[in-house]
């Protein structure tokens, strides 16, 4: 019983990162066995994912309703998308420079096979833009299209506002609703701890730590620029745009961080990241509820930083140079291609196609990565979730949104 009491008097994020630990060890001895236990990896992700949607689309009508002025929200939007879009420019940026220095694709000799993934063409901007508007809201709650969603729940928020007093009743049931699945999401991450000793022993016994060695410098490069892109680019900013500490930031959002390093899934920590922010981070819900879900379907840094490093590596193991008409070129596309990434395990791997053609690299060279993918993916998702956290409070900062007193409580809440 004294052990139970010890465990549940743990903080959220300590018990997720005994998970993390024991599911390296339960992977390293047991190897392949581990797949027993990944069913219970599968729950947990369900789980989460059965909490994304409903959490998302009430919490952002809230959000935009409670904005109240078109203006206002006009304003904190374009705060948002322009933080995205300059990091999201600058991890690119971070990727390229590493690669360059590190040069992790030379004297690699790799058997690639026949292997060949058919790239992802990039839609025209107008049709981008189009598509952004549901031709069904129902259907695109049920295929789960994130920006389709946010949209449609800012269309609602925005009314609800303008027309005043006949809008409360149904304001007022979304408030509720979203404070039953912020509940409800506290209830799903009792279960964290499991659900991802169950998915770090899985990937731990499928590859086994052996397979990290071959493409070693590959995982320093970009684990390496993401850390650099937290502490100089986020660093800077929250340093910069707000009065929190960066000690305060990174240990307010450690749970966040944790799950997105265990789970791959920006989406899928999203309800961990708003209860970081909200009760950590002292963020109002009417910041949190817009920014953090805006930025699980648009903010990609991670993605964006990993494609700028992959992208050199392949041409260095093709005897292949990139001028620097063409590094420029990757900045944009990449920059591009990381906003219509979705915020799901491995997508990045696809949208990377999209970056090494148009540059003419091989397509092949993504066979290259997907050997590894899932090990980058850990430190891409952490960095996009780090992210959507910076753009959170320094947003919140501006706009007055932000209560010092809770960010700079001693007690972190899980």
């Amino acid at each position: 019983m004294s052990i139970i009491k010890k465990w549940n008097g743990l903080e959220l994020h300590t018990k997720i990162l005994i998970g993390l630990i024991l599911g390296i060890i339960v992977g390293v001895i047991f190897g392949p066995k581990t797949v027993v236990i990944e069913p219970i990896g599968q729950l947990f992700i369900r789980l989460i994912r059965m909490v994304i949607i409903p959490l998302v689309f009430s919490s952002l009508i809230v959000g935009a309703a409670s904005v109240g002025d078109p203006k206002s929200l006009g304003r904190i939007g374009s705060k948002t998308i322009a933080f995205y879009l300059c990091t999201t420019a600058f991890a690119v940026i971070i990727g390229l420079v590493l690669g360059n220095v590190i040069q992790p694709g030379m004297g690699l000799s790799l058997d690639v096979g026949n292997v060949s993934m058919e790239a992802k063409e990039a839609p025209p901007l107008s049709q981008t833009l189009i598509n952004i508007v549901p031709k069904n809201p129902i259907v695109a709650l049920q295929q789960g299209n994130m920006l389709q969603i946010i949209v449609f729940a800012l269309f609602i928020g925005v009314s609800i506002s303008l027309i005043g007093k006949k809008g409360e009743p149904v304001l007022n049931f979304f408030d509720s609703f979203a404070e039953i699945m912020y509940k409800l999401t506290a209830l799903v991450m009792e279960f964290a701890p499991f659900g991802i000793l169950a998915l770090i022993a899985s990937v731990v016994g499928s590859f086994g730590l052996s397979v990290l060695l071959p493409l070693l410098k590959v995982i320093i490069a970009v684990y390496l620029g993401c850390l650099i892109h937290w502490l100089i680019t986020y660093g800077g900013a929250i340093k910069f745009f707000s009065r929190l500490s960066l000690v305060k930031f990174f240990k307010g959002i450690a749970s966040a961080q944790i799950f997105a390093f265990s789970t791959c899934s920006s989406s899928g920590t999203l309800p961990v990241t708003t209860k970081c922010c909200r009760d950590n981070l002292g963020v109002s819900d009417k910041i949190s509820s817009f920014v953090l879900p805006l930025g699980a379907t648009i903010n990609m840094d991670g993605t964006a930083l990993y494609q700028g490093v992959c992208a050199l590596f392949v041409a260095q193991v093709y005897g292949i140079d990139l001028n620097i008409a063409q590094q420029f070129t990757v900045v944009l596309t990449a920059t591009l291609a990381s906003i219509g990434t979705a915020g799901v395990p491995s997508a990045g791997l696809i949208m990377l196609t999209l970056t090494l053609k148009s540059v003419g690299l091989p397509l092949e060279g993504v066979a290259l990565i997907a050997g590894i993918d899932r090990i980058l993916d850990m430190a891409r998702t952490v960095t996009n979730i780090t992210g959507d956290s910076a753009a959170t409070v320094i947003v919140a900062s501006s706009e007055g949104e932000i209560d010092l007193d809770v960010a700079n409580a001693e007690t972190v809440s899980a």
